[in-house]
C-alpha cells in the first residue's frame, strides 16, 4: 500500500471530478492532511484556475496554496516533450510531487481531462507519470454513449495496456454506466497481462451531474441574470429556439427545456413564464434571452410584480444562433458552490463503491487526530449505513427544504416532511431542490390525527388536558412531529429553526419522557477544533443544575461521546483544580465528581472522570503537571462538563469564535428517543449535522 494514488480516465467527460471527489471525502475520514495534486491541468480559462482543483480545495477547504497543486498546463508539457525534453517534465512533475509527499500525510493525484487534440498523448501522459512518482491508479473509464460490450472491451484494454506501461492498480470505475450493465458483465473486466485480483465499481449514469444547470449556463455564457437569482440550480434538458407565435411555439416546450428567444419577443417571455405556472404544460427550466435588448417597460414591471418568479431569466448579447453554437458546446460541471451536485456526486460514490474495501487497498495507515471534515463524513457513513426516518416539523422553510436535498442525496436518513403538500413542493420548486425521495404529512389531515389525539388525551388526562385541547395540540407540527417518535412512526425528530427551544423539546418532555436511568434531560455540543472533537455539556438546557444533576449530565455526556466516537475523559470544571479553593461551586463540583464515580461503578461503565478542574488544567498537558500531577484526565480531557448554563453557553460560543471551531448541537440526551433542537439562527450545514446526529442517536437507541 502506498501514500498516494493517482485517478486518470481515457477520454473527455468521464465524470472524473465526481470519483475524486469520493475518493477525497474516503480519505479524509482517516487522514488529517490530504493533498491534491494535478501535475497537468487545462490550460488557464476565463478565472485563470483550474476547475477540479478549485472544487476539491474550496469544498474540503484544504488548506493547500494553488500553485503547489499542479506543475505544468497541457500546453506547456506538450511543447516541451515536443522539443525532445520528456525527461525534464517528469523530473519537475515529480519534485513537486515530492514537497508535497513531505507536508501532506497522503497525496491524491489526478490526471489530465482529455481536452487537447490527441488522446492518445494524453494517455500515455498519465501512464508514465503514475509510474514515475509510483502512484497506484484508480482508473475510470466512462459508458457515456457505448453499450455494456464497449465499455467492457474498453476496459480491458485500457487496463492492460496501462500494465504493460509499468502502471499498478487498486481499481476500477466504470462510471456513467448505461442501463443493463450486470455485474456478470463487469466480472469480465480485468488485468489478464498480470492476472491479478482487482475490483471493478459501477456508477450508473445520473443525469443530474451530467445535464448542465442553468448556473453554468449563466457562466458558460457570460450572462446577467434578470430574474429568478434563487433558481440557478435546475437542470437543463434541452434547447428550444422560440421564433414562432405562441401557439405554435408551446407545442415543442418539454420537461427542462430552456428557451432562447430574442429579448425584444416579450410574447414568448410571458407565455413561457404562464406555462410554468400552468399545470397543463411540463416544467421548463429558464429562458435566455438573446441580442443584449432589454425587456420591454411594461413586461419588466409585470414582471417584477410578480411575486416569486418562478424561473430565471438570463440576458446575453449575442444574438441567437451564436448563443445556441456556444450551447451546444456545454455540459455539466460540478462548481464548488453547488452543495446539490456536490451531494449527489458523493451520495453516488458512497451508494456504487465499496469504500472499505477501497480504503483498505489506498491508505498506509490512520490518523489518530480529527478534522471537521473527517468528523463529518464519519457520521454521514455511519447514518447512511443504516438509514433511519427522521421527522422535520418545519417542512416548509427554505433551510429545511435544502437541507433534506443534501440529506437525500446522501443517503444519510429518510426524511418526513410535515407541512401542506401543495405548499412544501411548490417552495421546493422555487429553491430548485429536490425533494421527491422524501415523505409529506400534513397533520391536520393525517390518518394519524385521531390515533395521536386520543394517545395525548390518555397520556396527560391527569393534567387536565380535555379532548378539545388534545386535537388542537396533535394538529401541532412539533407536537404530530413528537408523537411520531414516541409511537414508533419516526426514529427522531429535528425542529427549532424558527421555534424556541421551549417549544421544541417541550413535547419530549410531556410524553416521551426520559430514560429510566436518567433523571434530567441534558444537551452537549460536539466542538470540532482544528484537530480534534471535544464534547461540551450542558451548554442549553439546564440553568443552574445540582450536584447530582451534574454527576447524571457528566455520565449522559460520556454516554454520547462514546457514541460518536470520542474516547471519553470527563472533566468536572470550576474555577479551583483539586483542593486548591474553596467555595460553595467548588463543593458542588467536588460532591457532583463523588457521586459520578459512584454511578459508574453501580452501572459498570468504563471511563476516567475528574473535578473540580479549571479548563486550562484540564486541556493543556504542561499546566496539568503543575496543578494536578497524577490525574489520568487532567491535560487531556475529552468531554468537559460546566457547572452552570451561564458558563457553558459563553464558552461554547467563545471557543467556536476564536479557535474558528464548528460547534455541532445541542444534541440533547437522556429521553427515550432522539429529539434534537435547532438555533433559530441554524444554517443549512447546521440542520444536515444535527438530523444525522439524531440519525445516529436512533440507531444506539435500536442496538444497532
Amino acid at each position: 500500500m502506498s501514500k498516494n494514488l493517482y485517478v486518470s480516465t481515457t477520454e473527455e467527460r468521464s465524470g472524473k471530478s465526481a470519483v475524486v471527489l469520493g475518493v477525497m471525502q474516503m480519505l479524509l475520514r482517516d487522514l488529517r492532511k490530504v493533498a491534491i495534486f494535478r501535475p497537468i491541468i487545462n490550460d488557464p480559462g476565463k478565472d485563470n484556475q483550474d476547475h477540479d482543483i478549485d472544487l476539491i480545495i474550496n469544498h474540503f477547504k484544504l488548506s493547500i496554496p494553488y500553485e503547489d497543486t499542479y506543475a505544468y498546463t497541457l500546453k506547456q508539457a506538450r511543447e516541451l516533450i515536443n522539443s525532445g525534453q520528456h525527461a525534464l517534465v517528469l523530473e519537475n512533475i515529480l519534485k513537486k510531487y515530492k514537497a508535497l509527499e513531505e507536508q501532506y500525510d497522503f497525496v491524491l493525484c489526478e490526471g489530465t481531462d482529455f481536452k487537447g487534440k490527441d488522446p492518445a498523448f494524453e494517455f500515455d501522459l498519465n501512464a508514465d507519470i503514475a509510474a514515475n512518482i509510483g502512484a497506484p491508479m484508480l482508473v475510470v473509464t466512462s459508458g457515456r454513449e457505448k453499450t455494456p460490450d464497449e465499455i467492457v472491451s474498453l476496459s480491458q484494454t485500457t487496463l492492460d495496456t496501462l500494465a504493460e506501461k509499468g502502471v499498478d492498480f487498486v481499481a476500477c470505475v466504470v462510471n456513467r454506466a448505461p442501463e443493463g450493465m450486470t455485474d456478470e458483465m463487469v466480472s469480465h473486466i480485468e488485468c489478464k497481462v498480470r492476472k491479478e485480483s482487482m475490483p471493478v465499481y459501477t456508477i450508473p449514469e445520473n443525469e443530474a451531474l451530467g445535464k448542465p444547470t442553468i448556473g453554468d449556463v449563466k457562466r458558460w455564457l457570460d450572462a446577467d441574470v434578470l430574474y429568478g437569482h434563487s433558481g440557478q440550480q435546475g437542470l437543463v434538458d434541452n434547447y428550444v429556439v422560440a421564433a414562432m407565435q405562441i401557439g405554435n411555439f408551446l407545442e415543442y416546450i418539454d420537461s427542462g427545456s430552456l428557451i432562447i428567444t430574442p429579448g425584444d419577443r416579450s410574447d414568448i417571455i410571458l407565455s413561457s413564464l404562464a406555462s410554468r405556472l400552468s399545470t397543463s404544460y411540463p416544467d421548463i427550466s429558464g429562458i435566455v434571452l438573446t441580442g443584449g435588448l432589454p425587456v420591454s417597460t411594461n413586461v419588466h414591471k409585470l414582471i417584477e410584480g410578480w411575486t416569486g418568479v418562478p424561473i430565471p431569466i438570463l440576458s446575453v448579447k449575442g444574438h441567437t444562433y451564436q448563443t445556441v453554437q456556444e450551447l451546444n458546446r456545454l455540459y455539466g460541471r460540478i462548481e464548488s458552490d453547488d452543495d446539490q451536485r456536490i451531494a449527489t456526486a458523493l451520495g453516488g460514490f458512497a451508494q456504487h463503491v465499496d469504500v472499505h474495501e477501497l480504503r483498505k487497498r489506498v491508505i498506509e495507515k490512520r490518523s489518530t487526530r480529527v478534522t471537521p471534515k473527517m468528523f463529518e463524513y464519519s457520521l454521514v457513513d455511519k447514518a447512511s449505513r443504516n438509514k433511519q426516518r427522521i421527522v422535520l416539523p418545519e417542512g416548509s422553510g427554505e433551510r429545511v427544504l435544502r437541507a433534506a436535498d443534501i440529506l437525500l442525496r446522501r443517503n444519510a436518513a429518510e426524511i418526513i416532511l410535515l407541512g401542506r403538500e401543495d405548499e412544501i413542493r411548490t417552495k421546493a420548486s422555487t429553491y430548485g431542490v429536490d425533494i421527491s425521495g422524501a415523505e409529506i404529512i400534513d397533520p391536520s389531515e393525517s390518518e394519524l390525527l385521531d390515533l395521536f389525539a386520543e394517545e395525548y388525551l390518555e397520556l396527560r388526562k391527569h393534567k387536565g388536558i380535555i379532548a378539545d385541547v388534545a386535537w388542537d395540540r396533535m394538529a401541532d407540527p412539533t407536537y404530530f412531529g413528537t408523537m411520531m417518535v414516541h409511537k414508533g412512526y419516526a426514529d427522531g425528530m429535528v425542529s427549532g429553526s424558527v421555534t424556541t427551544t421551549a417549544q421544541t423539546i417541550r413535547p419530549a418532555f410531556e410524553f416521551v419522557k426520559t430514560k429510566p436511568e436518567s433523571t434530567i434531560v441534558s444537551s452537549v455540543f460536539l466542538m470540532c477544533l482544528k484537530d480534534r472533537v471535544l464534547v461540551y455539556g450542558d451548554c442549553a438546557v439546564n440553568t443552574n443544575p445540582n450536584a447530582q444533576q451534574l454527576a447524571e449530565i457528566a455520565i449522559s455526556a460520556a454516554e454520547t461521546a462514546k457514541l460518536f466516537g470520542v474516547e471519553p475523559k470527563v472533566a468536572l470544571l470550576s474555577y479551583s483544580t483539586g483542593s486548591s479553593g474553596k467555595g460553595e461551586d467548588v463543593e458542588k463540583v467536588t460532591k457532583a465528581a463523588e457521586i459520578a464515580q459512584e454511578l459508574i461503578k453501580e452501572r459498570g461503565l468504563d471511563f476516567p472522570i475528574e473535578g473540580p478542574l479549571q479548563y486550562d488544567a484540564a486541556v493543556d498537558p504542561d499546566v496539568a503537571k503543575v496543578k494536578l500531577p497524577d490525574s489520568n484526565v487532567a491535560g487531556q480531557a475529552t468531554v468537559f462538563i460546566f457547572p452552570d448554563l451561564n458558563t457553558g453557553n459563553n464558552t461554547y460560543k467563545a471557543v467556536q469564535r476564536a479557535a474558528n471551531a464548528v460547534a455541532i448541537g445541542p444534541i440533547l440526551q437522556g429521553l427515550n428517543k432522539p429529539v434534537n433542537d435547532l438555533s433559530r439562527g441554524c444554517t443549512v450545514p447546521d440542520i444536515v449535522n444535527t438530523v444525522v446526529i439524531t440519525a445516529i442517536q436512533a440507531q444506539a437507541e435500536k442496538g444497532e
